[in-house]
């Protein structure tokens, strides 16, 4: 009888984006090339928790045969962003403009954390469609969706040149995440798994002006990383003033799945409302928070506005002692978030990538 037919790793066209799959993703990609399970985890380490910046950083990787490494290195590729600047804020904030070979450019932020860690706020899109009227990137308007890699890649650059550990991410810049769900999602997964970034589930959190499908899916889905509302005032006519989403995707339709997901997750929600002087602080807008809420369990976010073209000014010290003395009917948690790095436009609703100011930072000539 003829002997068995030997079986060699095969090309594939085009080349494998190493960057672009989460593990099961990654897993799929490599079979053409033979791969076993022990090399699948330790070129997928390699790409994501060790950040390898070139093709050639792999042919270092542990327990990789000869024929695994040399299909990789051939059928491979790891593009990459293109760090066009970086600025540091007095508070310590560092904003980074990032240019894709794709077309477009976004921001990102490292928020330093009680001096032992940071955390990063990610994009998601190039521009956004939501257009919220205080949100500088939202006068942008919408380009496109960022592939996957191109999420990830943000948190790679910065981990690769941070003194301290990166520990969480917010998907909280550029974009509505929701509104490019496979991506995101995918991203999260590979910054979740023990061999890419093993950054906690619980440490990812998505941020949505509520886009309601999204929502719907993110909780069909089950999925593990905490999400946050952007709700601005419970005041429909008020927030579809600031917020035009209101006009697609009502209040109550919203609120309705904040009961559902807090439910599920048996957790507070955390609703996130963006504070402007003389417009949404009044007792009027805390009976509304208190009235749209009763029954759900949430804890309120109390961010001010930062809105460079002056048409939108956050409350006074008056406005928010006032303010927060009425939120005490609301019988929810109150917290009040920091939005630092505002001398570089890195503060809640500010991301754009014209924004100056602060400390540049030297961009090393390879990007």
């Amino acid at each position: 009888m003829p002997a068995d037919p030997v079986l060699r790793p095969h090309a594939v066209s085009p080349p494998v984006n190493l960057k672009n799959h989460d593990f099961a993703g990654f897993v799929e990609a490599l079979a053409p090339g033979g791969a076993n399970r022990v090399e699948q985890l330790k070129l997928f380490a390699a790409v994501f928790s060790h950040g390898a910046q070139e093709m050639a950083d792999l042919k270092a990787a542990p327990q990789v045969r000869a024929t695994t490494r040399d299909w990789v290195q051939e059928n491979g590729a790891l593009p990459k962003l293109r760090i066009v600047e970086r600025r540091k804020a007095d508070d310590g904030f560092v904003k980074y403009l990032f240019e894709s070979p794709l077309g477009g450019r976004f921001e990102a932020v490292r928020i330093p954390l009680f001096d032992t860690k940071y955390v990063v706020c990610i994009s998601s899109q190039v521009g956004c469609a939501l257009a919220c009227d205080f949100c500088m990137t939202g006068k942008m308007g919408f380009e496109r969706n960022l592939e996957t890699w191109e999420v990830v890649d943000q948190v790679l650059q910065i981990r690769a040149e941070a003194e301290l550990p990166v520990r969480g991410v917010v998907f909280m810049g550029m974009g509505e995440p929701l509104l490019n769900y496979a991506n995101t999602t995918r991203a999260a997964r590979i910054m979740c798994h023990p061999a890419g970034l093993a950054i906690g589930a619980k440490s990812i959190t998505f941020s949505t002006a509520g886009w309601v499908p999204g929502i719907r899916k993110y909780r069909a889905d089950q999925i593990p990383y905490r999400l946050a509302f952007s709700v601005t005032s419970a005041i429909p006519g008020k927030r579809a003033l600031v917020l035009p989403v209101e006009k697609t995707w009502s209040l109550q339709s919203l609120v309705t799945e904040i009961k559902a997901y807090a439910e599920e997750t048996r957790t507070r929600a955390m609703v996130a409302y963006v504070m402007i002087s003389g417009f949404n602080v009044g007792l009027e807008d805390a009976e509304a928070l208190r009235d749209v809420f009763d029954g759900v369990p949430v804890m309120i976010d109390l961010i001010d506005v930062t809105d460079p073209t002056g048409k939108y000014l956050p409350p006074t010290p008056e406005e928010l002692a006032t303010f927060r003395d009425h939120l005490q009917i609301v019988k929810a948690p109150i917290a009040r978030r920091y939005s630092g790095g505002k001398d570089i436009g890195a503060a809640c609703g500010t991301l754009e990538a014209s924004q100056r100011g602060g400390l540049l930072m030297p961009v090393p000539v390879s990007g």
